[in-house]
C-alpha cells in the first residue's frame, strides 16, 4: 500500500494510471460492442474513457505536441469554439509520431550496440574455451541466419531490460498516431491494447526508476 501511495503521489504516476484506465476502457468497449445487451455498459465505458482522457494532464516531454494537446484540451472542455479540432489533432499526431520515430531510432541504435557487445562477449568466451568463435554470431550459416539473429536479439534485450521496456513502449505508442494519420489503420481494440501495454510499461519505469532507459 505504501508503494502504491508513493506511486500515485507522483505526477507521472497518476498520469500513467489515468492513461492505463483510458486505454483499458477503449479495449473493453471494443470487445463488448459486438455483444448483445451490452449497450449500457459500452456507453458507460465510453463516457469514462472520455472523462479520463479530458482530465489527463499531458506530461510528455515533447513541447510541440504538448502545445497541440493543450489546444485540443481547451477545445474539448468548451473554453473556445474557434479551433479546428481535426486540424490540431492532425498536427498533434504528426509531432507525436515524429518524436516516437526518433525514439525508436535511438532504441534501434542502442539495440545494435548491445548486440555487438553480446557477440563480442560470446566470441571471447568461445575463444577461451577453444571453440568456434562464430558459434553464436549473426554470421552463422546462411540457412540459420534468421534463427541466429533472433537468438542474438533475445539475448541482447534479456541483458538490458530497460531497453526492452522502452522499445515495447514506443512500438505500442506509435500505433495511435499512425492510425490517426491514416498511415496504418487499426481499430479501437488494437489501439486500446497497445495503449494499455504502453501505460503499464510507463508505470513500471515510474515505480522502478532503474528500469528507465538511460540515454547517452
Amino acid at each position: 500500500m505504501d508503494a502504491f501511495i508513493r506511486f500515485t503521489n507522483q505526477t507521472q504516476g497518476r498520469d500513467r494510471l489515468f492513461r492505463a484506465t483510458q486505454y483499458t476502457c477503449m479495449l473493453l468497449r471494443y470487445l463488448l460492442e459486438p455483444k448483445a445487451g451490452k449497450k449500457k455498459v459500452v456507453m458507460k465505458l465510453k463516457k469514462l474513457e472520455s472523462s479520463v482522457s479530458t482530465g489527463r494532464k499531458s506530461n510528455l516531454n515533447r513541447v510541440i505536441y504538448f502545445i497541440c494537446d493543450t489546444i485540443l484540451w481547451v477545445r474539448s472542455v468548451g473554453l473556445t469554439s474557434g479551433i479546428n479540432k481535426e486540424k490540431w489533432r492532425t498536427r498533434a499526431a504528426h509531432h507525436y509520431c515524429f518524436s516516437l520515430l526518433l525514439s525508436l531510432v535511438r532504441d534501434l541504435y542502442e539495440i545494435s550496440l548491445q548486440m555487438k557487445r553480446v557477440t563480442r562477449d560470446r566470441a571471447k568466451k568461445e575463444k577461451s574455451a577453444s571453440q568456434d568463435s562464430l558459434g553464436y554470431s549473426v554470421a552463422a550459416e546462411e540457412t540459420e541466419w534468421l534463427q541466429s539473429f533472433l537468438l542474438l536479439l533475445f539475448r541482447s534485450l534479456k541483458q538490458h531490460p530497460p531497453l526492452l521496456l522502452d522499445t515495447v513502449k514506443n512500438l505500442c505508442d506509435i500505433l495511435n498516431p499512425l492510425d490517426q494519420l491514416g498511415i496504418y489503420k487499426s481499430n479501437p481494440g488494437i489501439t486500446g491494447l497497445g495503449g494499455l501495454v504502453s501505460s503499464i510499461a510507463g508505470m513500471i519505469t515510474v515505480a522502478y526508476p532503474q528500469m528507465k532507459l538511460k540515454t547517452r
